[in-house]
């Protein structure tokens, strides 16, 4: 057994085995030292403990572990000055919208909160909301515009972010966010129950309008440039989508 002390007790753990060898060890390190007539291939059998035991530490060690799951504290701890959200546990931050998208939201929800926020000049029933945080099951999603009919949520909330689905949600779609929008949040729209979404582009200047038809999403309408624009749930009035661009 002299030249088993060549050996580290690491080394030892780790070839011992003729059926598990350790392929990162040299051809010379891998040969089986001991008794060969014990009726085990030589390998003593404290030496069988410790190769397996040891054997499988290594194993559970090089397991990749699960990441972690992006967590409202995530979202609390983001720089003031990017957008925080979590989709399937990913946490996401966006700058602030540039100007362009930043326009169209604004002239969007001022076409709206007068006849449907206020009830001025249109049936009024609903709340608009910019930039709502909605927190939806473990996603966290906060879109361009939200509306909730106040028959749904007839009490402002006072909280810092809303439980309750809404009944129509608006993405501005730019550069950093369109991936996002339309493969991340659109589904968990989806899955919420949200009826209406619209998708506005400011770079090609376009509206489209899907409903939520048995848990799939339908185009019902499309606008582009300055077409008049009246479609649901929003058709009790007509604005011209050209009111959104610069």
């Amino acid at each position: 057994m002299a030249a088993d002390l060549a050996f580290s007790p690491a080394e030892r753990g780790v070839r011992v085995l003729l059926f598990g060898y350790d392929a990162s060890l040299p051809i010379g390190r891998r040969e089986i030292m001991g008794d060969e007539s014990d009726g085990n291939e030589g390998i003593p059998a404290g030496a069988q403990g410790r190769a397996m035991s040891g054997a499988g530490a290594a194993a559970r060690r090089r397991e990749p572990e699960a990441p972690r799951r992006a967590t409202y504290q995530d979202v609390l701890d983001a720089p003031a000055h990017r957008v925080a959200e979590i989709v399937d546990g990913t946490l996401y931050t966006q700058p602030r919208p540039a100007m362009p998208h930043a326009l169209a939201s604004s002239y969007l929800g001022d076409e709206l909160v007068g006849p449907f926020g206020k009830g001025r000049g249109g049936p009024g029933g609903w709340w608009i909301i910019d930039e709502p945080e909605l927190h939806l099951d473990e996603d966290i999603l906060v879109p361009d515009l939200a509306g909730w009919r106040r028959e749904r949520m007839p009490d402002y909330p006072d909280a810092a972010y809303v439980t309750l689905a809404p009944d129509w949600v608006c993405e501005v779609l730019s550069p950093s966010t369109r991936k996002l929008d339309l493969h991340g949040k659109r589904p968990i729209y989806a899955r919420e129950g949200v009826e209406h979404l619209w998708l506005v582009d400011p770079a090609d200047r376009t509206l489209e309008a899907l409903e939520l038809r048995e848990g799939q999403w339908v185009l019902i309408a499309s606008a582009k440039d300055a077409d008049p624009v009246c479609i649901r749930p929003f058709d009790a009035v007509t604005f011209s989508l050209g009111d959104l661009w610069p």
